[in-house]
C-alpha cells in the first residue's frame, strides 16, 4: 500500500502541521500496511479556509459545468476500480469480490447519479408570485465511517459538490487509504482547488475540530449514535445544518405466507455481508411461531456456508471484522446473549477453527432471542443474526417497532401487496419488499435514533441546498 505523506488541501498535497501518523492495519493479517498523517486543528483550519475561499466561484459555476466535473470524477473512480477494491480489502478485510461489486462499483454508480442530477435539478422554480431559489448551504464538513469508506465519501461529497457546496472530508482512521484514492480522482477530474479537501486524523482531534469550526456551514456525519449525538449538539449550539446517518437494528419480518427458505437464506446473506458491519443489516429476523424452529434450522445451515477466510481468495465469503477492538465488541455481545438466555444455533464467541491470525468472528445465529435481550436492542455490528418469534402480524409489527432505531428493514410475503401493508406500518426509513433490489436513487436514512436527513438520489442533493424566495 502506498500512502501520501500530507493532506489534500487547496488542490495540492501538503505536509501535515503536526508530526504524528496513524498506522493502517490489515485486519486479515494484523500487519501494518501503511500510515497517514494525524491531522490537527491547524490542518482542519487550513482545509476550511481553502473551502471557504473556493466557495463563491464553485457556487456560481453553472450546474451543467458542475455536472461535467462530477461526471469526470465518476470516470476517474471507475478507472481506479481495481486499486479501490484492493485497498478496501486490505484495510477493511472485505472479500475481494464484495469489494469490487460494492465498495468500488457502487460509488461509481452513485457519482454518476449526481452527475445527472446536477444537470437536471430545478435550482430555480416559480411558485405563484415568487421565484424560489435553491442555493448551496456553503462549506460542508463530512465525517465518514470505516465500514463502507468510499461509498460514504461519495454519498456526501458528490451531492454537496453537485449543489455547489465545497467540502472538507475527515475519513475514519481505520480505513483512510481509499480516501486518498478519492482525492487523486478529484484532482484528475479537474475540480477547482479548494472545492474538495481531505484531512486524515483521529475523531476526537480532527473530527471535533471540523465539527466545531466556525467556517463550516453544515456537518454530515455517518457513524455511531453516541458520536452522532455529540455532533448534533455541537451543530445545534452553532445553529448549523446537520445530517446524521447513525445506528440500526433492522427487522426482517417473514410473514407466514412467505417462501421461508428464500427469505431466511437471503436474510442470512444480508447479515453476513461485509462481515456484518452494515448499519442497515437485518439483524433481527422475525418468524411466526409455527415455523420458527424450521427457520432457525435453515438459518444455521446457511450461516455455516460463510466460512471465514482470506479476503483476497475469490472463494471467501466472510472476511474479518475491522479491528481487534471490533472483534472483542462482537464476541462480547454473543457472550451477553448466551448469558441472557439465547441459544447458539450456529457459530459462537470462540475463534473460528483453523484461524491463527486476523480479527475473525464466527458467523453466528442466536435463537430464542426475546425483545428485552441486549442482543435484540443494541447494534452488534458483526456477523450475528438474532432469530425472534412472533405470534401474529400485530405481534410482529410491535416487535419490529420496539426499537430506538429505525434505519431499514424487510418484509416477506406471498405477494407484494400483503408485504407492503406491513411495510407501511414499520417505523423505519427504508424497507425491502420481497427482496427488492437496492436503488441508488432512493432516499436512505433513518427514523428515531437512526438519524436525521437523507442520502442518495434527489433527496440526498436537497440536503445540501437552502431555499430563498424572491417576491414579485
Amino acid at each position: 500500500m502506498q500512502a501520501h505523506n500530507g493532506m489534500y488541501i487547496d488542490g495540492e498535497w501538503r505536509p501535515a502541521a503536526g508530526g504524528g501518523t496513524i498506522e493502517v492495519v490489515n485486519p486479515a493479517t494484523e500487519e501494518v500496511i501503511g500510515a497517514v498523517p494525524a491531522g490537527t486543528a491547524e490542518d482542519v483550519d487550513a482545509a476550511v479556509r481553502a473551502a471557504r475561499a473556493a466557495l463563491p466561484a464553485w457556487a456560481a459555476t453553472p450546474p451543467a459545468e458542475r455536472a461535467a466535473r462530477i461526471g469526470a470524477l465518476r470516470d476517474a473512480l471507475a478507472a481506479r476500480r481495481e486499486a479501490i477494491a484492493a485497498t478496501v480489502t486490505a484495510e477493511l478485510g472485505a472479500p475481494l469480490s464484495f469489494s469490487q461489486a460494492v465498495h468500488a462499483d457502487l460509488p461509481v454508480t452513485v457519482a454518476g447519479t449526481y452527475a445527472a442530477l446536477a444537470a437536471e435539478h430545478p435550482f430555480e422554480e416559480e411558485l405563484g408570485t415568487s421565484r424560489v431559489l435553491h442555493e448551496p448551504v456553503g462549506v460542508v464538513g463530512a465525517i465518514t465511517p470505516w465500514n463502507y469508506p468510499l461509498h460514504q465519501i461519495v454519498a456526501k461529497a458528490a451531492p454537496a459538490l453537485a449543489a455547489g457546496c465545497t467540502v472538507v472530508l475527515k475519513p475514519a482512521e481505520d480505513t483512510p487509504l481509499v480516501a486518498q484514492l478519492f482525492a487523486e480522482a478529484v484532482a484528475e477530474a479537474g475540480l477547482p482547488a479548494g472545492a474538495f479537501n481531505l484531512v486524515t486524523g483521529l475523531g476526537p482531534v480532527a473530527g471535533q475540530a471540523l465539527a466545531e469550526h466556525e467556517g463550516v456551514d453544515m456537518l454530515s456525519f455517518t457513524g455511531s449514535t453516541a458520536v452522532g449525538r455529540r455532533i448534533g449538539a455541537l451543530a445545534g449550539g452553532a445553529v448549523k445544518r446537520v445530517a446524521l446517518e447513525l445506528g440500526g437494528k433492522s427487522a426482517n419480518v417473514i410473514l407466514p405466507s412467505a417462501d421461508l427458505v428464500k427469505a431466511v437464506k437471503i436474510g442470512v446473506g444480508n447479515v453476513m455481508a461485509n462481515a456484518g458491519q452494515t448499519c442497515s443489516a437485518w439483524t433481527r429476523m422475525l418468524v411466526h411461531a409455527d415455523r420458527y424452529d424450521e427457520a432457525v434450522e435453515i438459518a444455521a445451515a446457511a450461516a455455516a456456508k460463510y466460512v471465514p477466510g482470506d479476503p483476497t481468495d475469490p472463494a471467501t465469503r466472510l472476511g474479518p471484522v475491522v479491528s481487534a477492538a471490533q472483534r472483542e465488541r462482537v464476541t462480547g455481545y454473543v457472550r451477553t446473549g448466551i448469558a441472557e438466555g439465547a441459544a447458539v444455533a450456529a457459530g459462537g464467541p470462540e475463534a473460528p477453527e483453523g484461524v491463527e491470525r486476523g480479527y475473525y468472528v464466527r458467523p453466528t445465529v442466536l435463537a430464542g432471542v426475546t425483545p428485552g435481550m441486549t442482543v435484540a436492542r443494541e447494534e452488534i455490528f458483526g456477523p450475528v443474526l438474532c432469530v425472534m418469534r412472533y405470534e401474529d402480524t400485530e405481534d410482529a409489527v410491535r416487535i419490529a417497532n420496539d426499537s430506538e432505531y429505525g434505519l431499514a428493514g424487510a418484509v416477506w410475503a406471498a405477494d407484494d401487496e400483503e408485504a407492503i401493508a406491513v411495510a407501511r406500518r414499520l417505523q423505519t426509513g427504508q424497507v425491502d419488499v420481497n427482496g427488492g433490489r437496492f436503488n441508488p436513487l432512493a432516499p436512505f436514512g433513518g427514523y428515531k435514533r437512526s438519524g436525521v436527513g437523507r442520502e442518495l438520489g434527489p433527496h440526498g442533493l436537497t440536503e445540501y441546498l437552502q431555499t430563498k424566495s424572491l417576491q414579485f
